[in-house]
């Protein structure tokens, strides 16, 4: 018995982490660490997140619809630079809700609710303003492929 209560009262950081867990609170010592870590991130997104997978699947769409067009180079660059913002927008969002639960657990607090409802909001404004932009910049020269 006197080990245990020895034991709990030593709470010291590396007692309480598992490896993955001592892993995840170093900081990257290297460029190529830096760039495994947004990789990861990155698959995570991908993998764990629906919308993530539609983003990239419509800005797939989005870009072989363009390429087809021959859109100037100009339209390619406003149309990436909206994929973009809407692909980091969800990992954010992916992100401060993976935070969001780790802090409250599994109980509902207003305030969470609104960093959550408020992130997601910020994914919804970019991709309807990447939708506004694509039409403006896709449907006329797609008007003229298709039109009598």
């Amino acid at each position: 018995m006197p080990r245990e209560t020895a034991k709990q009262a030593s709470n010291s950081p590396d007692e309480l982490l598992s490896n993955d867990q001592k892993v995840s609170w170093k900081t990257a010592s290297d460029l190529s660490a830096s760039f495994r870590y947004a990789i990861h991130g990155l698959v995570y997104g991908f993998v764990s997140q629906r919308n993530f997978r539609i983003h990239v699947l419509i800005t797939f769409l989005v870009f072989s619809l363009s390429f087809w067009l021959h859109l100037s180079t100009v339209s390619l660059a406003i149309l990436a630079l909206m994929a973009t913002v809407v692909l980091a927008l969800e990992l954010l969002n992916t992100a401060i809700e993976a935070t969001v639960d780790l802090t409250i657990g599994h109980h509902f607090h207003s305030l969470a609710r609104i960093a959550k409802d408020c992130a997601a909001a910020a994914v919804l404004v970019a991709a309807s303003g990447s939708i506004v932009i694509a039409l403006l910049i896709l449907l006329p020269p797609l008007l003229i492929c298709v039109g009598p």
